[in-house]
């Protein structure tokens, strides 16, 4: 078996039509679809829901359910907010800029541009309480192959020692632009 792409990414939402405005309004997002059932069809359990599909790109789903009758939406709160979040790709880092720019003007309040070497990015909350992040690549294909050549030596480290394995040091010292 080979994955082709993701179909979808399902989270929940506070609310359907504000999630919808606020993708379409903020994030250029295009609604696509939305589904509501009173059974959920996997289990057969009464529990109606709306489920929404927002375009998020490249044949690429981000999918949210408002769940009306079950307890209001919590978070991991074992996991710190900065893990658990939702990384849309952008063309360039003007893009990045201009959308950061355009996020701020609208109240949203916005992290970064964070720079990441490979990648520079923005990160910012939704109404739902997700942490998205608008991501622009930056690396070269030099930075691309050496991160790719030590990747399984980086894992195998990190599941001995659960320390952090210098192999891509040169990420964060600043060594990459001597």
């Amino acid at each position: 078996m080979k994955i082709q792409r993701i179909h979808h990414v399902a989270y929940r939402c506070i609310d359907a039509k504000t999630t919808v405005d606020w993708y379409e309004k903020h994030l250029g997002m295009n609604f696509v679809l939305a589904i509501a059932e009173d059974k959920v069809p996997s289990t057969k359990a009464p529990d109606p829901y709306m489920h929404i599909f927002m375009d998020a790109g490249g044949g690429n789903v981000l999918a949210f359910f408002e769940l009306p009758n079950s307890p209001a939406m919590g978070r991991d709160t074992n996991t710190p907010e900065w893990v658990q979040h939702i990384a849309l790709k952008v063309d360039s880092v003007a893009e990045l800029e201009a959308a950061k720019a355009r996020l701020q003007a609208a109240g949203i309040d916005v992290i970064g541009i964070t720079d990441h070497t490979i990648f520079k990015s923005i990160y910012f909350f939704d109404p739902n309480g997700h942490r998205l992040e608008l991501a622009a690549d930056v690396g070269t294909p030099e930075m691309y192959a050496k991160l790719d050549a030590c990747k399984r030596e980086m894992l195998d480290e990190w599941t001995r020692t659960k320390q952090a394995p210098k192999h891509a040091a040169w990420m964060h010292d600043g060594s990459h632009a001597a």
